[in-house]
């Protein structure tokens, strides 16, 4: 995911380093000093040769700063050992490849400034490459205004522009992401206070994002950190919805509520709410049936479901597949009943990630779990800096 990103930056820094603008510098004789030791270092303790001597080579490509006499007067005994070997010194620097004392300043002093106009033209390409990659419209104008704030004027050494850029844009990215809560901290806060309240979580989603295969996961991720979980089947409408939510709950050793098709599904919520308390069941996980985002009638009847059953938490589940269309349904989802987090399935799949990038921007919503595969432990918790990471910045 995202790796085009780092391979853009890449080749423009390239072109950049050759033509944006060098910026001459006074280097602080501190600083020539360190150089000075560095090549005698180098050289078995010994210093190069002659500055005066090497300065008419290199005095077209860098300005030498008038300090740089006070550190050749310091380091004059060392340079008077040198004449011995300097023919060596000489060889050395004429094979291919080698650096001179000289070219060795240059490198670390030289520094660019990128101008508008340079960062106009690579904007260009790089909103186009973001949009390409599932970036809604608005986050990759973000990006792009960010990113230019942080780098056009400014001065860079040149060997590190590159790095400088993938810092710049990796935390541009990271404050666009939300950052997620600790869903388990949020169910201990509830069920540790008030052990009769069961803790609520409504699931809901477009058609055939894999959502009722979500919630199985989920309640496998609750058992395992020890909370015992009851699933509401309240897709009354998708056939064999119910059979399937069934298969789940006794695969995991999970008790399902359930109505016939038809029923009213805000009563099979509030029907499993009150199995939970009886029975003294940490976590209540209800199942909706998909519905499209532009099905106005539809996100009423779960708008109901919501105000009945009071939960907790309300989850969008989506495809981080699916694009910019993702960005639209999760808008259309958050307007109807307000949701609290972001479930992306196939995310294993997903090369983009730019999905992921917009979903939590344009709501302010955070991304809470991943999914990854088909078994119940393909499920992750998600992580801002491990989705960086795989983004390759």
């Amino acid at each position: 995911m995202f790796k085009f990103l780092k391979e853009k930056i890449s080749g423009w820094t390239k072109k950049v380093a050759k033509e944006a603008e060098t910026v001459d510098i006074e280097e602080p004789v501190e600083d020539v000093e360190k150089s000075l030791e560095e090549e005698k270092s180098e050289s078995g303790g010994q210093a190069e040769t002659s500055i005066k001597k090497q300065s008419k080579r290199t005095e077209k490509e860098i300005k030498i700063p008038e300090k740089f006499d006070v550190a050749k007067q310091k380091y004059e005994p060392d340079l008077e050992k040198v004449k011995e070997i300097e023919k060596e010194i000489s060889k050395e620097e004429a094979k291919p490849g080698t650096k001179s004392f000289f070219d060795k300043i240059t490198s670390k002093i030289q520094k660019i400034k990128i101008s508008e106009k340079e960062f106009e033209v690579y904007s260009e390409e790089l909103k186009m490459l973001l949009l390409e990659n599932n970036v809604a419209f608005e986050v990759a104008d973000k990006i792009i205004e960010e990113l230019k704030t942080e780098i056009v004027g400014k001065e860079f050494l040149k060997k590190e522009i590159e790095a400088e850029i993938n810092e710049s844009l990796k935390n541009i990215i990271r404050g666009i992401l939300i950052e997620p809560f600790d869903i388990i901290e949020r169910i201990k806060e509830k069920t540790q206070d008030q052990a009769k309240e069961p803790f609520v979580m409504l699931f809901s989603g477009v058609n055939g994002t894999g959502k009722t295969t979500t919630i199985a996961k989920i309640a496998s991720f609750l058992t395992k950190k020890g909370f015992s979980c009851v699933l509401a089947a309240a897709d009354t409408f998708r056939a064999a919805s119910i059979e399937q939510l069934e298969k789940h709950g006794d695969r995991l050793g999970i008790k399902v509520i359930s109505h016939a098709y038809g029923s009213d599904p805000a009563s099979v919520g509030f029907d499993a709410i009150q199995y939970a308390k009886k029975n003294f069941v940490n976590v209540v996980l209800i199942d909706t049936a998909g519905r499209m985002h532009t099905e106005k009638n539809l996100l009423k009847e779960i708008e109901k479901i919501s105000k009945v059953c009071k939960p907790d938490l309300k989850f969008f589940v989506g495809e981080s597949i699916t694009g910019n269309d993702s960005v639209e349904q999760v808008k259309s989802f958050d307007w109807a009943i307000q949701i609290d987090g972001i479930i992306l399935t196939k995310a294993d799949v997903d090369e983009k990630g730019g999905s992921a990038l917009s979903v939590g921007f344009v709501t302010k919503k955070p991304i809470i779990f991943l999914g990854t595969g088909q078994e119940y432990e393909n499920i992750e918790v998600f992580n801002k800096e491990k989705f960086l990471t795989e983004l390759g910045l």
